[in-house]
């Protein structure tokens, strides 16, 4: 049990580095920095330079390589050697998106991000197959650890789905939801695996109104990506005239902005409540301090142009908080008396 908690954990902090990676994805730029999945330009290892994406005569090409020729997208269906002149005919057209560009630096931020992916999974794998001797101890650690692998593979799949879209906002949001879930997951193995015993007083009121905090979280995670998608398009429009960027913010914005009080407020409530009855929920208080952060990192960015490293910071900070929060609801659940009791 001890081996499983320990892999359980490292699978958790893994997961945190790849939203992590994926929130530098995002300030950087970088979503399209390969343009097919799970290769990038057809490589394993991605190209460094433009001209290895550049068509080359008399070149020895295999299947599934991709080139930049007449700013479009071509890959090769097969294996062959490139004649002295381009022709269309070794070459079927990428017609699963237009973006037609490469930048090195945004390549290998992206390829990050993928690899950090590929080796969370490797713990998840690991920890599965172990679950299947705890069958007996606990059915749900086997359970959950089964839908655990299966959804970072379907994080993979949404993943590509994201780069085929050319990064589509209502997909990144569907990406992102996935990833705290997945965290869910993860947390509820570490949980459940843990060693000591709930020592926590039961309070149905704070129980029910975490329940409620944590909703408010996610829908504030899936309006902030809405947000951030709005602010992505302003770039393109403007530039990097940050003033401009919210001078005519969507109502999601708004909306956003809003429950960010209503959080506040309700946090405030446990926090008080814990403290009143003694509760015992010592995480509520890092529940303050990230919800603290990302009223900082939010001011910051609407009234100070958009900092340095605020944009990622808000979105790993809202990452950990909802993190916290589904760790405080698994402590605070009502626990089974034993019979002795």
């Amino acid at each position: 049990m001890k081996t499983f908690h320990n892999i359980s954990k490292t699978a958790l902090i893994l997961v945190y580095l790849v939203i992590i990676a994926g929130a530098v994805v995002r300030m950087t730029g970088s979503g399209m920095g390969c343009p097919d999945w799970p290769k990038c330009f057809g490589y394993y290892i991605p190209p460094s330079e433009e001209s290895e994406i550049k068509f080359k005569p008399n070149k020895a090409y295999e299947k599934g390589i991709i080139i930049i020729q007449n700013d479009s997208l071509w890959k090769a269906d097969e294996d062959f050697k490139s004649s002295s002149a381009f022709s269309k005919s070794d070459w079927t057209h990428y017609s699963k998106h237009d973006y037609a560009k490469y930048n090195p630096t945004h390549t290998w931020i992206e390829y990050i991000n993928r690899l950090t992916g590929a080796l969370s999974g490797i713990p998840i794998l690991i920890f599965t197959i172990l679950s299947f001797w705890l069958w007996r101890k606990n059915k749900w650690l086997t359970i959950v650890s089964i839908f655990t692998l299966v959804g970072m593979g379907f994080q993979a799949w949404l993943g590509k789905t994201v780069v085929d879209s050319n990064l589509a906002p209502y997909k990144i949001t569907i990406h992102m939801v996935m990833a705290l879930i997945i965290v869910a997951l993860l947390l509820y193995l570490i949980y459940a695996s843990r060693e000591k015993s709930n020592s926590k007083t039961y309070d149905k009121l704070f129980h029910s109104i975490l329940i409620v905090t944590i909703l408010l979280t996610l829908v504030q995670v899936a309006l902030g990506t809405q947000v951030r998608q709005f602010v992505d398009e302003q770039v393109k429009l403007l530039g990097y005239e940050k003033l401009e960027w919210l001078s005519s913010p969507p109502f999601s914005f708004y909306i956003h902005r809003t429950f960010s009080v209503i959080v506040l407020v309700l946090n405030l409530f446990l926090f008080f409540r814990n403290k009143k009855l003694e509760l015992g929920y010592q995480k509520i208080n890092w529940v303050l301090i990230f919800i603290g952060l990302e009223v900082i990192t939010g001011i910051a960015m609407y009234y100070f142009d958009f900092p340095f490293l605020s944009q990622p910071l808000h979105l790993v900070i809202a990452a950990l908080l909802f993190g916290v929060q589904f760790y405080l609801y698994l402590e605070s659940r009502k626990q089974p008396q034993s019979i002795d009791a």
